[in-house]
C-alpha cells in the first residue's frame, strides 16, 4: 500500500478504565483512527467477562478500577486467554512485568497512546519498534 496506512493488527480493543473521561476520550480517540472497541467496562468482573466472551487482539486497562480487583486481575485472566494487555496507569506495580506486554504512564498525549499500541504491535509481531513514546515500558 503506498503512501497508506499500514492494515491494523491489533484491531479489537477492550478497554479497562474507571475515569469516565479518560474512557470516553480513549473509546472515541481509538475508534476514530480505526480500531474496534469491543468495550468499555470499569470492574474486574466486566472485564473478565468479555476477555471470555468476545475475541479481541489487545486489552488496554488501568491499574486501579472500581469495585473489587485490580487490573493486575483483568490481566491474570487475559493471559489466561492469550490476549496481550498493556497497562496504562500512572504507576505499574512490579509484577505487572509478568503479566503485560508493557505499561503506559499517565497522563499521557492520545498521540502517546496511539503511538504505544503501534509500539505493543511491532513488539509483538517481531517487528521493530520505531517510535517509543515517552512514558511507555515494553516488557519482556
Amino acid at each position: 500500500m503506498l503512501f497508506g496506512k499500514k492494515p491494523l493488527r491489533l484491531k479489537r480493543i477492550l478497554v479497562v478504565e474507571d475515569e469516565p473521561l479518560v474512557a470516553f476520550d480513549n473509546e472515541h480517540l481509538l475508534r476514530d483512527a480505526g480500531y474496534t472497541v469491543v468495550a468499555t467496562v470499569d470492574r474486574v468482573a466486566d472485564a473478565v467477562r468479555v476477555i471470555g466472551a468476545d475475541r479481541l487482539d489487545l486489552v488496554l486497562s488501568d491499574i486501579r478500577l472500581s469495585g473489587s480487583g485490580t487490573g493486575l486481575d483483568v490481566a491474570r485472566a487475559a493471559r489466561e486467554r492469550g490476549v496481550p494487555l498493556l497497562f496504562v496507569s500512572a504507576a505499574c506495580p512490579p509484577d505487572a512485568q509478568a503479566l503485560a506486554v508493557g505499561c503506559l504512564s499517565k497522563p499521557y498525549a492520545p498521540r502517546d497512546l496511539l503511538t504505544a499500541i503501534e509500539a505493543v504491535d511491532a513488539r509483538l509481531s517481531g517487528g521493530t519498534v520505531r517510535r517509543h513514546p515517552g512514558g511507555l515500558s515494553l516488557f519482556g
